[in-house]
């Protein structure tokens, strides 16, 4: 039995988030499904498939200040919502937004995310 399988969902987002933070996008990208869907929260796609998932984080793995922080998470079945405080570098500068993330996770692999985007604020 591959490794990732014996992963409990909240595992697999905790690893995507460690290499999230590492600014790793192959790291990153090893949690997703080849299939995986990646929505603004409801239902608003933006991304499908791997591919298309590395190529909007390609980009925000370059800012120098990207850094995602678990407020909290909470998991049922293969459901695993976290609340994080996301930090950036905007166009305007740097600061931080709240999100909610919604992961489907099945056979150890991210199979959907959905992603409701708090206020920007920008540090003084």
């Amino acid at each position: 039995m591959d490794s990732q399988m014996r992963l409990t969902p909240s595992d697999v987002v905790q690893k995507q988030l460690e290499a999230y933070n590492r600014r790793d996008i192959d790291d990153f990208m090893q949690w997703w499904a080849p299939d995986c869907e990646y929505f603004a929260f409801p239902s608003t796609l933006l991304a499908t498939g791997v591919d298309e998932i590395r190529q909007r984080h390609i980009e925000r793995f370059k800012e120098p200040n990207l850094n995602g922080i678990l407020l909290s998470r909470v998991a049922m079945g293969n459901l695993v919502i976290d609340h994080e405080r996301v930090i950036r570098t905007f166009p305007e500068g740097p600061g931080e937004l709240e999100v909610i993330c919604i992961y489907e996770v099945d056979d150890g692999k991210i199979t959907s995310a959905r992603f409701k985007i708090g206020e920007k604020q920008l540090y003084a």
